[in-house]
């Protein structure tokens, strides 16, 4: 009887085809992988390359008296860009930062004479509260777009600070201010300039690291889950355009002390200036992303574009319209990469690179 063994030998292991790595694939992944980070910190690239240009091309840029007044037009407007990076976000809109300032500047130099300089302070603080409020609640409660809501409670914020001043300056009643905020301290830095970016710092560690921080991000990100997952969603709205009204009317009110004069024109360029700054800073428009960090990034960079064209001795016009130019470069990179990202949603290269092998 003859043997099965020989029959029905054993089977043997099949090994697959070796695969010969050519490198593509790799060179590709980092090539992906160095493109992800400069998108990712592309606001801190643009920020170097502007301090890079500006200071081979633009005479007297590079000393440190001129740094400091970067340092000094950036934070004239930071307070306000945190605010409208906060609700920007929650994925709302704040038109009114630009009035908010005008009106703190305002209050709390018209009202010293009457409330002395803490109380002036403070009724500024209060009103860009008030002004946070009625925003917040008109949004949350009355669901009313926060594009609309806004735009008319900075047409009214405006021309009520116009018929309070009557369209001139109002000066300070004291210069004492003045002199502590002006004092230069440390490499010619001062108050001014410090006060801005010390508590822009401190709102970043908070919208980061805190519970309440993310609920902002939530919130922006998905609405509808937010409120599924048991987030007080009103009450963030709110608190948002609140906190926005408040650092708007603070701002402005570091400001006008710092200049001993309230001008009802302070905060007119703002907006388009603080808008620029959040979207270059990586704030999503659909909510959801941003960070204070390239917020304020964003505005020394573009402070020191323009710095460095005025050292240049070029004109208004050419400033505006380099601004323009970045914050348009910006958007349109924005727009291609979402557009990219949307095109290879849910692709698997990885199994077609398998196949071809």
């Amino acid at each position: 009887m003859p043997d099965a063994r020989h029959d029905n030998p054993a089977p043997q292991t099949q090994h697959p085809p070796r695969r010969v790595d050519s490198g593509q694939g790799r060179h590709g992944g980092q090539a992906g992988e160095i493109l992800a980070l400069a998108y990712r910190y592309r606001v801190y690239l643009l920020a170097a390359a502007i301090f890079a240009v500006m200071g081979a091309i633009a005479p007297n840029f590079a000393t440190v008296g001129n740094g400091a007044a970067v340092l000094k037009a950036a934070a004239t407007n930071l307070l306000a860009a945190a605010g409208f990076t906060i609700v920007m976000i929650s994925g709302q809109l704040d038109l009114s930062v630009g009035s908010a300032m005008t009106l703190g500047g305002m209050m709390a130099i018209g009202l010293q004479p009457q409330l002395g300089v803490a109380g002036s302070f403070v009724a500024a603080l209060l009103a860009g509260l008030v002004l946070g409020l009625i925003n917040g609640l008109l949004v949350a409660k009355a669901r009313i777009n926060s594009f609309i809501v806004t735009l008319g409670t900075m047409i009214v914020v405006q021309n009520a600070v116009f018929i309070y001043c009557g369209g001139g300056t109002i000066p300070a009643a004291t210069f004492d201010v003045q002199d502590v905020l002006q004092r230069p301290l440390v490499a010619g830095l001062t108050l001014q300039i410090l006060i801005p970016f010390i508590l822009a710092a401190l709102l970043a560690v908070v919208l980061r690291r805190t519970p309440i921080g993310h609920g902002f991000y939530l919130l922006g990100g998905n609405p509808q889950t937010a409120w599924y997952s048991g987030l007080a969603v009103n009450r963030y709205v709110i608190g948002a355009f609140a906190l926005s009204g408040m650092l708007s009317t603070l701002g402005g009110a570091v400001v006008a002390m710092s200049e001993a004069n309230a001008n009802p024109t302070l905060g007119d360029s703002s907006l388009m200036t603080i808008v620029a700054a959040v979207i270059i800073g990586g704030t999503s428009m659909q909510g959801g992303k941003g960070s204070l960090m390239g917020t304020a990034v964003a505005l020394v960079a573009l402070a020191a574009l323009v710095n460095g064209l005025s050292c240049r001795g070029e004109g208004y016009e050419v400033q505006l319209m380099a601004g323009g130019l970045v914050l348009a470069s910006i958007i349109l990179y924005d727009a291609y990469a979402l557009h990219r990202r949307e095109k290879t949603r849910g692709q698997r290269k990885d199994l077609l690179k398998e196949l071809r092998e």
